[in-house]
């Protein structure tokens, strides 16, 4: 991670922080001596600054992560581990909702992005945007998924060759992980009780690698499933 000023940590603000993906890097980035914060819908671990906020309202995730930033004296980091996806024929998935999934997965991702850059800039921090093995593999039912993720592939390599020099550019490409992901869905949807899905917790490992790296190495592309995971490649 950046360096940060002198007795403090590195302030790593992390979307989708206080669930799944997000609670394990929230977790990894305060063992690691760093200062997490999070923007949710719901509270994360006690301690760790938040600002409650719907993703899927893209002025106030905007004005909530510069609300963070402001509060702790810049960012070294952004993680956009917030997602959601509720999987149907297109025909069968409500128009609010399947424009939702786009909002929160894909357009929230660059809004908090670009509302972190100046202060990324000043840090010459790190971003590391979370897509999916659906992001390179497209199946059927998944529409609305399959876009908002191919959607963020393309905008974090465009990003990348954008602020070369200036940001590190981290695209995660994470396949199926144990969380509560997958609890609402249809049964149909569901994975089975034989899937094979990633540790969290291992993948937000990973994140860390990326975000340890020394000034001038930057680890582009990262993709981490569970070994006998099926969507990849």
């Amino acid at each position: 991670m950046s360096s940060s000023p002198p007795g403090a940590g590195p302030a790593v603000l992390v979307t989708g922080g206080s669930s799944g993906l997000g609670a394990a890097v929230v977790t990894a980035v305060a063992r690691a001596g760093g200062r997490p914060l999070v923007l949710d819908r719901r509270p994360p671990a006690d301690g760790v600054p938040w600002i409650e906020c719907d993703l899927a309202d893209t002025r106030a995730a905007e004005e909530a992560t510069r609300d963070l930033a402001e509060r702790v004296g810049g960012l070294d980091a952004v993680v956009t581990a917030a997602g959601m996806d509720v999987p149907g024929r297109l025909a069968d998935v409500p128009r609010d909702t399947w424009e939702r999934i786009v909002v929160v997965d894909l357009l929230a991702t660059v809004a908090v992005v670009r509302a972190a850059l100046p202060y990324l800039e000043a840090s010459r921090g790190n971003v590391v945007t979370v897509a999916s093995t659906l992001g390179v593999k497209a199946v059927g039912d998944a529409t609305a998924y399959c876009a908002a993720k191919f959607g963020v592939v393309g905008f974090t390599r465009s990003l990348a060759a954008e602020l070369a020099g200036s940001v590190g550019v981290t695209l995660l490409i994470p396949g199926g992980m144990r969380t509560a992901f997958f609890d609402d869905r249809d049964p149909q949807y569901r994975p089975g009780p034989d899937a094979k899905l990633n540790d969290p917790a291992d993948t937000a490992a990973a994140i860390m690698f990326a975000l340890s790296q020394p000034p001038g190495s930057t680890v582009r592309e990262l993709v981490v499933c569970a070994e006998q995971e099926t969507s990849y490649p």
